[in-house]
């Protein structure tokens, strides 16, 4: 199963050389052959090889006497990379072929695959698996691996191994497609297209609905502190057009390309002054420089809207293969399915979970960071993110227990607040939930059910970080069930 797995956690292996991942639920026992699986984000170090010095490398699987690793590897790496297989050999047959030692006494021949790409998948089979850079620099790389381990299995991965999950959860429709309007922009003088998922304002959402689209009401929104947010004019005359106010489109001052963007945009008016010439403006510089002389009055509306921004000048979300959605791949290698300009509207996965008091939530997708797990997903990276996590709601994944339709292949997560709520935000921080235990694992509905099971030291919760950055993603709720009495 293809699952986003953020808990950074290595253990050292022969000294500091090797940072091997422990992903204690992804090893299933099967006689001399275990399987191994997981997803993991990795930061190289100083290649620790003789003559390597000025190189890094980050060290997937390690090596152990007696055992050879094999299967598949998938990665995006934050500059191009090399992906190297060691195969251990007698020091006698070193000689003639590329090798890579530490001591000079245990050898490994190299094999040097999909040189110099930021990305890939690949088949591997031998002793050892790393990534690597000739550069000095330091890279990153986020890899899924799945294969198997056969021979002896390393002593630091039977510690990694626990109780298998004491049931399976299988929802009905845990993913399911769901299509939503696209308006077009302009960026620059080019144009974009957007979505629009929420709104501070109730009474702008009410009118926004209206235009085939429901709009979540999230008040937390309007304190989010302005000058970090994107900006849309929104133009109230002047050329008549399919702007969501009747006259041309929307111009936006930042695109997801822009280190600075974000979705939480601020909405600004634009109103021709009576008696000035009208025509279209088609970027932001156009504004300024119309609002400086006079011919165009800007007003602060004070409203946030969450709008993910679909395709854009040099970019657009990235798309899934194929439309049919799986358990094992529905969070990963994109959130959209298709994007239909005849229609104008695009199609995204939805995902099931639970909101606070346990009803069922659906929630998209549309942009996170850091970037080696956003990148995964096929997300956008929008590391402007983390400044909005005071105005984010906690989504709680389950990285343990009983397996389902969740983020990491266990049961679907549960968000602490809910379209509703003065807490609701369209933008979520990740919280990891695991169970001290898998064998007492229960299925947990709700944020009650979290708290119990907390308070009776069977659940741990901790914040989910990658190398010291917080996990954050843009997933607006889009739809809530009714409660039931």
């Amino acid at each position: 199963m293809n699952r986003l797995l953020i808990a950074v956690i290595v253990a050292a292996v022969a000294g500091t050389v090797f940072a091997i991942p422990i992903m204690s639920e992804h090893w299933a026992a099967a006689g001399t052959i275990r399987k191994i699986q997981f997803t993991q984000t990795f930061t190289s170090v100083e290649d620790p090889g003789i003559g390597h010095s000025s190189e890094q490398l980050a060290m997937v699987l390690g090596p152990n006497n007696g055992t050879i690793y094999s299967g598949t590897l998938t990665y995006t790496a934050s500059e191009p990379v090399q992906i190297v297989v060691f195969h251990k050999i007698d020091k006698s047959d070193s000689r003639g072929q590329p090798v890579w030692t530490i001591d000079n006494n245990t050898i490994y021949a190299e094999t040097v695959i999909s040189p110099g790409t930021d990305g890939g998948t690949l088949d591997f089979a031998g002793s050892a698996l790393g990534i690597h850079s000739t550069n000095s620099s330091q890279f990153t790389a986020t890899v899924t691996i799945d294969g198997w381990i056969r021979g002896a299995t390393p002593a630091f991965l039977q510690n990694a191994t626990t109780i298998a999950p004491v049931s399976t959860l299988r929802l009905s429709r845990e993913e399911v497609p769901v299509t939503i309007p696209l308006h077009e922009g302009f960026y620059g003088g080019r144009p974009l297209y957007y979505i629009m998922t929420d709104s501070s304002d109730g009474q702008y959402a009410a009118q926004l609905s209206r235009q085939g689209w429901h709009l979540q009401v999230s008040t937390i929104l309007a304190h989010t502190p302005q000058n970090l947010l994107n900006r849309m004019y929104v133009f109230t005359n002047g050329v008549p057009g399919t702007g969501i106010e009747g006259f041309q489109n929307e111009v936006f001052s930042s695109i997801p390309s822009s280190r600075n963007f974000t979705p939480l945009t601020l909405v600004v008016h634009a109103r021709w002054v009576s008696g000035m010439s009208r025509q279209v403006l088609n970027s932001t510089k156009e504004i300024l420089a119309a609002n400086g002389t006079g011919k165009i009055a800007l007003t602060n509306t004070g409203t946030v809207l969450n709008i993910p921004q679909v395709t854009w000048p040099g970019g657009q979300m990235a798309s899934r293969n194929g439309t049919v959605l799986s358990d094992g791949t529905s969070y990963t290698g994109g959130q959209v399915i298709a994007i239909d300009n005849s229609t104008e509207t695009v199609t995204f996965v939805a995902h099931r979970g639970w909101g606070p008091d346990g009803r069922t939530a659906y929630y998209i997708l549309t942009g996170g960071t850091p970037q080696g797990p956003a990148r995964l997903m096929g997300l956008p990276d929008m590391p402007s993110l983390s400044a909005f996590a005071p105005y984010a709601r906690d989504l709680y994944l389950f990285t343990n227990g009983i397996r389902g339709g969740g983020a990491f292949g266990y049961q679907e997560g549960i968000s602490a607040a809910q379209p509703g709520d003065s807490s609701y935000s369209p933008v979520c921080k990740v919280s990891l939930a695991a169970w001290n235990d898998g064998r007492k694992a229960t299925l947990l509905e709700n944020l009650g059910d979290i708290d119990f099971e907390k308070s009776q030291g069977l659940l741990s919760v901790r914040p989910g970080m990658v190398y010291g950055s917080s996990y954050m993603l843009d997933c607006p709720i889009i739809e809530i069930a009714n409660k039931t009495s």
